[in-house]
């Protein structure tokens, strides 16, 4: 006789038990995200997206200004156009690295190279809607240019990241070495050396105001030696 059968979404493990986990829920850190932002997330991305384009809208307004004032065309008309082609750039790359950090996991779940690819495929993106600006025979180059300068500025970010911690750690590790003429003080160690400082300070000034008292004392004995005696 035929057993009964099992539902299509329940399998029988080794143990008997059926697994009815949701296989997104057991995804470890970093993983590729397969769900769609949501719309807060949307809303949050889009807000970065307009002020990063704001940014750089703004610095394309004024070096737009400028190139039209050189070229002795409308500085108007140029300054509108770099502001927009600056906007573009800013806002897509900033909105395009945020949706592919969400997609593979998040940013603090990402290595140091899944940053730098990010990066660099943003900054592909920007470049692209940038070169749909001058026409299509710039859209390649666009690409090519901002990718690399993507890729470039986050690979400098994060060896910098890198170099931070191990320098103070260097730093920290020379100052408690026995072969180091300098040694970090505790609060307490600080406190109790201005003490002393404070004390000896008070002890010189006590000498040097007996010091004062005895010469005033001299003086006045000379003084006194010094006025004439009376008459007998």
């Amino acid at each position: 006789m035929a057993s009964p059968s099992q539902p299509s979404n329940q399998r029988p493990s080794a143990n008997g038990t059926s697994d009815n986990a949701n296989p997104a829920s057991s995804k470890p850190a970093g993983t590729p995200n397969d769900e769609m932002p949501s719309t807060a997330e949307l809303l949050e991305i889009g807000a970065k997206s307009l002020q990063a384009g704001a940014v750089t809208g703004t610095i394309g307004t004024v070096f737009g200004a400028g190139s039209g004032i050189i070229r002795g065309a409308p500085p108007a008309l140029f300054a509108l156009v770099a502001g927009l082609q600056w906007f573009s750039l800013g806002s897509t790359y900033t909105a395009s690295k945020s949706l592919l950090w969400h997609a593979w996991g998040g940013e603090e779940n990402l290595s140091k190279s899944d940053h730098v690819k990010a990066s660099g495929i943003a900054g592909g993106v920007s470049g692209m809607v940038g070169g749909m600006f001058r026409g299509p025979k710039n859209i390649l180059p666009g690409i090519i240019f901002f990718s690399m300068l993507g890729a470039g500025s986050s690979f400098v970010s994060q060896r910098a990241k890198n170099n931070e911690p191990k320098e103070s750690s260097a730093k920290t590790s020379w100052l408690d070495s026995k072969w180091s003429p300098m040694r970090s003080l505790s609060d307490k160690e600080y406190m109790d050396m201005l003490e002393e400082k404070v004390l000896r300070l008070d002890a010189e000034i006590a000498v040097i105001d007996e010091n004062i008292a005895s010469l005033k004392s001299q003086e006045n004995q000379r003084t006194i030696q010094q006025l004439p005696k009376p008459a007998k």
